[in-house]
């Protein structure tokens, strides 16, 4: 039996969940979920500067937006200090980490003159093996004592053997001369305490690892299995910024871009299962692994997004997707809606899902649903509404006064009276439209007679006909 796996999502709070973090907090997730293991939060807020109890949040009202649930307390990097600083203090008392007194001048005196030389500039201490007797009492960093030899190798699950010659990695600090701990420090203390498994993170991480597993091997710890990902680019090749559109994922929650379609689109960004573009959390949980991913960054494309969205809306349970839309109506332009409306719009929800790829456009399908009388009528639609059109309307009206309020009885009735005008149905459906609607773009006229009811439909018909 296997160990169970551990991932972990650690953003910076830096004011939002920016659209490529979303995606590598969702491969963690699906990656632990897929395998009944353990999904892990953790806030790197060592930054006191820019972390900020509003950044925090906003990473979580993003990742609870999209669905991606964490299991136990959301741990705060900058609380777990004294455990980073206790780590440092044992590789010191075991010689495997030295304390360095040199002076930011010096350090840099150093580079100056290898530079003019021609040799390395990674600084090499003086006080790597100095006997600690002839310590002055003066401030100092710790630095871990890197191996000089030989080379580090790691071992990627997307990139492959990555291999770094020694003598390139310096003697890093782990305690400033404050006695805080280094970022490096603290996310290799962080990710052995919390148990992770599995390290799944951006490719700009990649030069981190070798730094950050000279403490896993000088403490002796097992290391994590490593899956360093390729960035998501913008549709033209360049890295994705804010010129390409929105970063934030509440940016796309704003702009009513259903969740379920946004983790379909972000999981296959960078990876892949065959052929297969559309599927399920379930499915995507199942199938997804790290051999899949590609080493090439991934260009987002909003018309992908938009056809996977509108799929996924399609196929979304008529109540689930009325809740969904009516929190987004709510939340964007802070609007209730009645009883009355929300039964019309759960009636028309059959035909509303179909063909539309956000909540915007699914609501704007419904603005016969929504519209309050006396409907208010586009110019366009208004153009169907002349003198002749009224009084057909006028006429069609009675008739449908005592018809049986089915779609076969209504559609039978509507086309024998446009025959015996001598008159195609379409000619007629203009002007139902307009009566309906107040558009001209609008679903089935007979769809929405259906939703809005005998005594609206006949309602916004006299309207319309004047004679009301």
């Amino acid at each position: 039996m296997t160990d169970a796996v551990v991932t972990r999502f650690a953003p910076s709070p830096t004011g939002y969940l920016h659209i490529g973090g979303a995606r590598t907090a969702l491969f963690n997730w699906l990656y632990a979920r897929g395998r009944g293991g353990k999904f892990l939060l953790r806030i790197e807020d060592t930054d006191r500067a820019r972390s900020t109890p509003e950044a925090t949040q906003a990473i979580l009202d993003g990742m609870a937006w999209l669905g991606l649930d964490h299991d136990g307390e959301v741990i705060s990097q900058f609380d777990r200090a004294p455990r980073h600083a206790e780590v440092a203090h044992q590789l010191l008392a075991e010689g495997k980490a030295y304390k360095c007194f040199a002076s930011q001048d010096e350090i840099q005196a150093f580079r100056d003159e290898a530079r003019a030389e021609g040799r390395s500039t990674l600084y090499q201490s003086p006080w790597r093996d100095a006997d600690p007797a002839s310590h002055p009492d003066a401030p100092y960093v710790v630095r871990i004592k890197a191996p000089r030899d030989g080379a580090t190798t790691i071992r990627d699950e997307v990139q492959g053997d990555v291999t770094i010659r020694n003598d390139q990695l310096d003697d890093m600090v782990l305690l400033r001369s404050d006695g805080t701990p280094v970022y490096m420090l603290a996310v290799a203390v962080d990710d052995h305490d919390m148990g992770v498994t599995h390290v799944i993170r951006g490719d700009d991480h990649l030069n981190n690892a070798a730094r950050q597993m000279m403490i896993y091997e000088a403490m002796g710890w097992p290391l994590p299995t490593y899956a360093h990902i390729p960035l998501i680019h913008g549709p033209d090749g360049k890295k994705l910024s804010k010129r390409h559109g929105a970063l934030g994922v509440e940016e796309y929650r704003d702009m009513g871009y259903p969740a379920a379609g946004m983790r379909n689109y972000l999981a296959r960004l960078g990876w892949s299962h065959g052929d297969d573009e559309f599927f399920t959390d379930a499915q995507a949980q199942e199938w997804f692994d790290l051999k899949g991913i590609g080493k090439s960054p991934a260009r987002f494309d909003f018309k992908k997004l938009e056809n996977i969205c509108g799929q996924h809306i399609a196929i979304t349970d008529d109540a689930a997707l009325l809740h969904d839309v009516t929190a987004f109506a709510v939340a964007q332009d802070k609007v209730t809606l009645s009883d009355v409306k929300l039964s019309r719009l759960q009636a028309a929800m059959p035909q509303l899902k179909e063909r539309a790829k956000t909540y915007p456009e699914l609501l704007e399908k419904a603005h016969f649903a929504l519209a309050e009388r006396p409907i208010d009528i586009e110019e366009k639609a208004a153009a169907q509404l002349d003198t002749v059109s009224r009084g057909i309307l006028s006429e069609l009206t009675p008739q449908l006064q005592n018809a049986t309020w089915s779609r076969e009885a209504i559609e039978a009735l509507a086309q024998a009276f446009a025959e015996s005008k001598d008159m195609k149905f379409g000619k007629l459906a203009g002007p139902l439209r307009a009566a309906l609607a107040g558009r001209t773009a609008t679903p089935s006229v007979f769809d929405m007679m259906l939703v809005l009811g005998r005594e609206e439909t006949l309602a916004r018909l006299s309207d319309a006909s004047g004679d009301a």
